[in-house]
């Protein structure tokens, strides 16, 4: 910031005269900015008292420069925009206030100079110029921005540990939840849904700016950045909110993501992000896209002991899984699209573009493989429960 050219020294007994009334001066420069700065007017956040403080110092300020003929710190103007940073006033009510108070000043001083002997219009100029580059506004809005940006970085770290302490389940306490909700900008009941999206590399988002796009629809959310996956808990109040959430997802065409069920209830939020990482971990190989958890009761089941459903998987569909791959899934989507179609062969038969025959013969194939008639509804209990657990294993190997 310039500090040149220096202040006339023809100026300095008119200025000496003027910081003697800075008590004054002060005062009355606070009556304006609270008359003309809405910020700082009526019942506003900054009592008058300390508006008028801070204006008596800026005078001091400016008047002693002028006095003795120097350049003094800019501490004064720095504290009062670090002060109105914390404060949340904004920035342009700031500048508006000092354009307000400079002024003030320069037509106090004008007035003072040209009843003055002794100084000529080249002092007038020579005053002018150094007023322009004297920079309060200019100390006040630095100090402003920089502490700004701390307060963010702040804030946005104590958001990240809010949100780790929602994933993890250490709040559980009605009250803390509040709190948490409250900071986080979410309400303390759903329905929510949690978002798990792979990280392809450490410290880089999946989702860039995936908060603001959704809070330009109304969707709050909070976000969380993990070594290999960014999460995230939306609350999806409204008739079209979870739709909306799934299309603002969709826009990210590169990103394998897993979407939880709907859950009421904050403080279920680990358990939906275990759901959705279990949908993320049903995503094929390294391909992009968006998979929901199925929130059906045999889904929620499976999830709730995965150690027991994967070992039922590879019991009842032992003999499926050494088949070849191509013939191994084309089996599984037969069986899938079947129960899709509540076990109708032309139903599922139109889902996979085949005949209805194909599909019956597909179907006999299974109940060989597996030794389960899907005529005995005890079978097809046990095979839905060993589909659904399926897409908690691992891919084989070819898959990869």
């Amino acid at each position: 910031m310039s500090r040149t050219p220096p202040p006339p020294a023809a100026i300095a007994p008119v200025a000496a005269t003027l910081l003697g009334r800075a008590h004054d001066l002060g005062t009355r420069m606070a009556r304006r900015i609270r008359a003309e700065v809405t910020y700082y007017g009526g019942q506003g956040p900054v009592v008058f008292e300390e508006l008028a403080a801070s204006c008596r110092r800026n005078t001091e300020l400016v008047f002693g420069q002028l006095a003795a003929y120097c350049t003094a710190g800019m501490e004064p103007a720095e504290e009062t925009g670090r002060r109105a940073a914390r404060e949340g006033a904004p920035l342009g009510e700031l500048l508006h206030a000092y354009r307000v108070g400079s002024e003030f000043l320069w037509s106090e001083l004008t007035a003072a100079v040209r009843a003055a002997d002794a100084v000529t219009a080249d002092t007038i100029v020579a005053l002018a110029a150094w007023w322009v580059n004297e920079g309060l506004a200019a100390a006040a809005s630095d100090a402003y921005r920089e502490t700004a940006s701390e307060l963010l970085l702040q804030r946005d770290r104590e958001r990240s540990v809010l949100v780790e302490a929602l994933f993890t389940g250490v709040l559980t306490d009605r009250t803390t939840l509040w709190e948490a909700a409250d900071a986080l900008g979410l309400p303390v009941e759903g329905p929510f849904v949690v978002v798990a999206a792979s990280v392809s590399v450490p410290g880089r988002e999946a989702l860039p700016g995936v908060e603001p796009r959704l809070l330009a629809e109304r969707i709050h959310s909070a976000w969380r950045l993990l070594p290999n996956l960014q999460v995230g808990v939306m609350a999806t109040r409204g008739p079209d909110a979870e739709d909306t959430v799934l299309r603002v997802l969709g826009d990210f065409t590169t990103a394998r993501m897993g979407v939880s069920p709907a859950y009421r209830a904050l403080r279920d939020t680990p358990r939906a992000l275990r759901l959705a990482r279990l949908a993320l971990a049903r995503t094929p190989g390294e391909a992009p896209g968006v998979v929901r958890f199925d929130d059906g009761p045999v889904a929620l089941l499976v999830a709730a002991a995965v150690d027991e459903a994967t070992r039922i998987a590879r019991t009842v569909f032992a003999c499926l899984l050494e088949l070849p791959g191509e013939e191994r899934s084309r089996l599984l989507e037969t069986l899938d699209q079947w129960y899709a179609a509540a076990g109708s062969a032309a139903g599922a038969a139109r889902e996979l573009y085949c005949h209805r025959n194909t599909v019956r013969y597909r179907l006999r194939r299974l109940e060989e493989l597996t030794g389960r008639s899907l005529q005995d509804p005890r079978a097809i209990a046990d095979l839905s429960v060993a589909l659904h657990a399926l897409r908690l294993l691992p891919p084989p190997p070819e898959e990869q």
